[in-house]
């Protein structure tokens, strides 16, 4: 039987893990997650194992990135089954900070990005992504990877982190991994075990309706977002946030003819559960990476 992954509950013991390996000139990639770990999460796990020598998973519910009124206390934690999905795919370290330790109440640091953090997410969620990247910060000083690995679900979470890594020469490839999905299409997410049987069926719409803005998809991003935003504002148990298509470097919206690189990307809450979800649009004589 393979074994479990070693963990470290400090930056200390991190360091120290870690100082041999990147001594040797060994590549190191982070996984940074929040545990309930799904076949998302491994996917990332799995292209990290082939990327780098020695792979870091974080496991931390960072409190800084929920606001008031969000699931910070039920967000689903499950650190046992965590290890036993990681066990036998390769992870060398598993970091898992206590939150009293890692995000201190007397800290002083915050860490913005600005421009991106504004519109989609952060509309509704004004304070997260203050909370992702400086956490994120902290786990690049900490962990020292030469890249980290994050799920294309979270749009504009990767686009903020990739801009600061740039801007703040951090010296970590962000590399973004595609959406992974259940056979039915439901993007994979630690929230969807909130869901009724219901509830389930209901957000399928938003996969749906993304899976039909990429097959239609003309260029007219006007269009596109009118579709979008009729089909998700009338769903059965949709209560639709906000559908949009945006550039997907500056995550400006995007309007009318539009013969670039597009993004679509979608929130809703069905029942008590928020949900993302986004896909690439490309004209269809354009093969999808």
């Amino acid at each position: 039987m393979a074994d479990a992954p070693a963990v470290a509950r400090t930056s200390a013991a991190v360091r120290a893990a870690l100082d041999g390996p990147l001594r040797a000139g060994r590549s190191i990639g982070l996984v940074p997650t929040m545990g309930a770990l799904h076949e998302g999460h491994l996917s990332l796990v799995r292209a990290a194992r082939a990327g780098t020598d020695v792979v870091v998973v974080s496991i931390f519910v960072n409190p800084l990135q929920f606001g008031p009124g969000e699931d910070l206390d039920a967000y689903p934690r499950t650190f046992d089954a965590d290890l036993a999905a990681l066990t036998g795919e390769g992870v060398d370290l598993v970091f898992a900070p206590e939150a009293t330790a890692y995000t201190p109440a007397d800290a002083r640091t915050t860490v913005h990005v600005v421009g991106l953090t504004d519109g989609l997410e952060a509309a509704s969620r004004p304070t997260h992504f203050d909370g992702v990247t400086t956490i994120v910060t902290k786990l690049f000083s900490t962990v020292r990877p030469h890249r980290a690995y994050f799920g294309e679900k979270d749009f504009q979470q990767q686009a903020v982190i990739r801009r600061m890594a740039r801007d703040l020469d951090l010296g970590v490839e962000v590399i973004t991994r595609p959406v992974v999905r259940d056979p039915d299409g439901l993007a994979l997410s630690s929230r969807n075990t909130y869901l009724s049987p219901d509830e389930r069926r209901d957000a399928l719409a938003l996969s749906a309706a993304l899976a039909a803005a990429q097959r239609g998809w003309a260029g007219d991003a006007d269009a596109t977002r009118a579709d979008l935003l009729g089909t998700l504002g009338s769903a059965p148990g949709v209560r639709l946030d906000y559908a949009e298509v945006i550039d997907p470097e500056t995550l400006e919206p995007l309007e009318g003819v539009h013969d670039g690189p597009a993004q679509a990307v979608v929130a809703a809450h069905v029942g008590d559960t928020r949900l993302i979800d986004t896909a690439p649009l490309q004209p269809a004589s354009t093969d999808r990476a």
